[in-house]
């Protein structure tokens, strides 16, 4: 069973609607209990990380989502909440990955938000990508982003290098929103519910 965390992100419908496409129903749920019992987890998000931890805590979510055991996937907001801090709001996130989340910085010819398709730089291979070509473009819409680090798998580059991908143990995390990322996004979501992280 797949489940998608019912974090109250307007990207709830579209991932859902991905899942459907390769065969995968995903179930919404904020009971907890759904929640552990799952065998795969997905943490959508889109907005500012006070609102989302907010939306979290207010659910009873964050010791659920901090002990989960299983594979989970934090999709943009829901990637940046699996670290440990955003500097929006100077906001506590769910520290399960090192780092601190960050705004992308302004400077001539580069705008914030960053959106739109963007090639990502594989730092080492990893089951999230496999059968994914090195020149794959990636849909991305965020004006904060995630440190190049130790748990960094893939890196993307918007007037600095960021995290496009992040894992940590049984926790991964995506800049971009794969639900919104064509083909590269399918397979991409496909390794993830086949067990390929």
């Amino acid at each position: 069973m797949l489940v998608i965390v019912d974090s109250g992100g307007a990207n709830l419908a579209s991932v859902r609607f991905a899942l459907e496409r390769l065969g995968v129903r995903g179930t919404l749920t904020a009971d907890p209990a759904a929640i552990r019992s799952a065998e795969r987890v997905i943490l959508p998000g889109v907005g500012s990380a006070i609102a989302g931890m907010k939306r979290l805590r207010a659910k009873g979510l964050v010791g659920c989502v901090r002990g989960l055991t299983q594979p989970v996937l934090g999709i943009c907001l829901g990637m940046q909440l699996l670290f440990e801090q955003s500097e929006e709001g100077s906001t506590p996130t769910l520290g399960l990955i090192p780092g601190q989340v960050v705004k992308l910085p302004e400077s001539p010819g580069i705008t914030v938000p960053h959106m739109g398709w963007n090639t990502i730089s594989p730092a080492r291979a990893v089951g999230l990508l496999d059968g994914i070509a090195p020149e794959a473009r990636f849909y991305f819409v965020h004006s904060f982003a995630a440190p190049v680090n130790a748990f960094t798998v893939a890196a993307c580059q918007h007037g600095a290098p960021f995290a496009a991908i992040a894992q940590r143990g049984n926790f991964s995390g995506v800049q971009f929103h794969p639900e919104r990322s064509g083909p590269a996004g399918a397979r991409l979501l496909q390794n993830f519910v086949e067990g390929r992280v």
